[in-house]
């Protein structure tokens, strides 16, 4: 919260370059831990701009469970979409790709095309693996059959193009499958 107002007044592309220079900090040996803060800010503010949607208080303690590898309790409503991308940006910065595990495909392409405007602003590439498609988040892709609007820059790529995406959603009978 106390970066918040200094995240605000940075530029798009200086929001942008955030995530190239949390890649370099993480080469010069930082932790995921030690810029955790400041990505969170990030994706926060990222949300903000792209969605008008401002990570709550309890989203971004979610968003920090997650990121520990433990389990956060949310109610339907209360925003596990949303809490989820704070941690997969900051484990994106990694290289070796974040993975968000859903119940099913519906909340897969869901979750990846309605939240790939939050990783767009960040230069973050959005995979998808659901059942009989592999996509990836593209806002210059126009699906014309898309009935909703959120999820018609939804691109079909291959399977291992999806899984090259900084991160990947999918389910866990697809990623165990493959695998």
């Amino acid at each position: 919260n106390a970066l918040e107002p200094k995240f605000k007044k940075l530029t798009d592309a200086s929001l942008k370059a955030k995530t190239a220079e949390f890649k370099s900090r993480l080469e010069r040996q930082e932790t995921l831990d030690d810029i955790l803060p400041e990505a969170f800010a990030a994706a926060r503010e990222a949300s903000r701009r792209s969605l008008g949607l401002r990570h709550f208080d309890v989203q971004l303690m979610a968003g920090v469970v997650f990121h520990q590898n433990r389990i956060a309790e949310q109610k339907t409503g209360e925003g596990k979409t949303l809490s989820a991308t704070t941690a997969l940006y900051l484990n994106s910065l990694t290289g070796k790709g974040a993975h968000l595990v859903t119940v099913n495909d519906y909340l897969a392409r869901r979750d990846a095309g309605w939240m790939g405007p939050i990783f767009h602003a960040l230069v973050v590439m959005v995979g998808v693996i659901v059942h009989d498609q592999a996509l990836v988040y593209d806002p210059e892709y126009q699906d014309k059959s898309a009935t909703d609007d959120r999820l018609a820059h939804m691109r079909p790529v291959t399977r291992r193009q999806a899984y090259e995406a900084d991160v990947t959603y999918g389910t866990n009978n697809e990623f165990g499958f493959d695998y």
